[in-house]
């Protein structure tokens, strides 16, 4: 138990070192590490988390520079680079940073690490010019990124690699999607400027924000006149487009962003599913706020015997499980996390997956294949593979395909639409 104050800045960085050596230990964001904080200083914390894990390439080049022998003890490594990254972006409380992590500190091991972090800290702001400078000079430093993504997006991507990888490195734009049920995008961009918050159209059903806000200050938010959804997200329900009436499925929904798109657009007759009965009570939670019906159900979408009932869909929804390499921003764990054989992994579930909702499309319908992926294998060479498979050769065409890459309006998503011939 913390005796640190929860409003005080030691308290934030000493949580948010915590939740970066779990990190570092193979533990996600996605577990919920941030929601176990206090929630009085859980932005705060969530800030210094994202933060200095977009940054860990950055910090990690200054600690080795800085220390003459790795440290024991995680959570101080952790609270160091943690606090560099409040350095370089508080230069103005320089004092106040490094007296607050001495703060810290003090909670790790006893207190026996309170002098070495003031030091090392204390020689990181004497030394911070010369070190940015041999910084500039280390592309690998510069890019934040593991070695070996870097060389895949150099390859994909021979002329954009550059534009991606800085994009990856910022705080991610904030896009809503309008419930069209409920207000015309127009009347809801009124009410956002009433409220003095900044936006523009984007896409059909879309806004993005000059300055991300919390939910508290969207207008109607609660009573389901927006949600918040990246404006590449919504691509899914603008390219598979079903019609009025439609048999729709969703294969995999959570966390309902998508689902509740396709509800928005038109009356859908939707099945959406999802492994875990937890994710699904989160979809059946957005659907309810936004006003939106749909059968939901757990299950594996691959296993047909466990939820199909013979029904052919004219539209399906495969928004499969991935690297999430074009959404690190938003995921900047997954940097760390991520194994360059995960790519295969994914690609065989992708495939598998695939294989499985090939038949339950109707001739003449439709499948949406959506990542939100940068990688090849598990994008457009995917989908390749599965044209010259048994399953889909002769039978499928494609009928749209693009690879969005993430720049200042979106993340970076691939569909491709899938088409059964008649």
């Amino acid at each position: 138990m913390s005796r640190l104050p929860f409003t005080s800045l030691a308290y934030a960085l000493l949580q948010a070192a915590r939740i970066d050596a779990a990190v570092f230990a193979g533990q996600s964001l996605a577990d919920g590490l941030i929601s176990r904080v206090d929630v009085v200083a859980r932005p705060a914390v969530q800030d210094l988390v994202y933060g200095s894990l977009r940054a860990h390439g950055r910090g990690d080049f200054f600690l080795s520079r800085l220390l003459d022998r790795p440290l024991s003890v995680d959570e101080v490594r952790a609270l160091l680079l943690v606090a560099i990254y409040r350095l370089e972006t508080r230069p103005d409380a320089t004092h106040t940073v490094v007296d607050q992590a001495v703060s810290a500190a003090g909670e790790i091991a006893n207190g026996k690490f309170r002098g070495l972090v003031n030091g090392v800290l204390r020689s990181f702001l004497r030394q911070q010019a010369a070190l940015t400078a041999a910084l500039a000079a280390d592309p690998l430093a510069v890019a934040q990124h593991p070695a070996w993504w870097l060389n895949r997006l150099q390859a994909a991507y021979p002329a954009d690699w550059a534009g991606v990888v800085a994009a990856g490195n910022q705080a991610p734009p904030m896009g809503l999607r309008v419930n069209r049920r409920r207000v015309s995008r127009e009347n809801y961009l009124e009410q956002l400027l009433a409220a003095g918050i900044a936006a523009q159209p984007v896409g059909e059903d879309g806004l993005a924000l000059a300055q991300a806000q919390s939910v508290d200050r969207l207008p109607g938010f609660f009573d389901g006149l927006v949600s918040v959804q990246d404006p590449g997200a919504q691509r899914a329900a603008e390219i598979l487009d079903p019609a009025p009436g439609s048999l729709v499925l969703d294969a995999c929904a959570a966390p309902g962003g998508k689902t509740a798109h396709l509800l928005e657009r038109a009356d859908l007759d939707l099945l959406a599913l999802d492994l875990k009965p937890a994710r699904c009570r989160r979809v059946e939670d957005g659907l309810g706020r936004l006003h939106l019906k749909a059968r939901v159900r757990a299950a594996d979408c691959t296993r047909l015997d466990d939820w199909w009932d013979g029904s052919l869909f004219d539209a399906v929804l495969a928004d499969v499980p991935c690297t999430a390499s074009g959404v690190v921003r938003r995921n900047p764990d997954a940097k760390w996390l991520r194994r360059e054989d995960d790519i295969a992994s994914f690609a065989r579930t992708q495939a598998r997956i695939l294989e499985a909702l090939w038949h339950v499309v109707r001739p003449g319908g439709k499948l949406l294949y959506a990542t939100c992926s940068l990688f090849p294998e598990e994008n457009s060479q995917q989908i390749q593979r599965f044209l010259r498979s048994g399953t889909a050769q002769g039978e499928a065409t494609i009928g749209h395909e693009e690879q969005l890459l993430p720049d200042a309006e979106h993340d970076g998503f691939y569909y491709c639409l899938l088409e059964k011939r008649a």
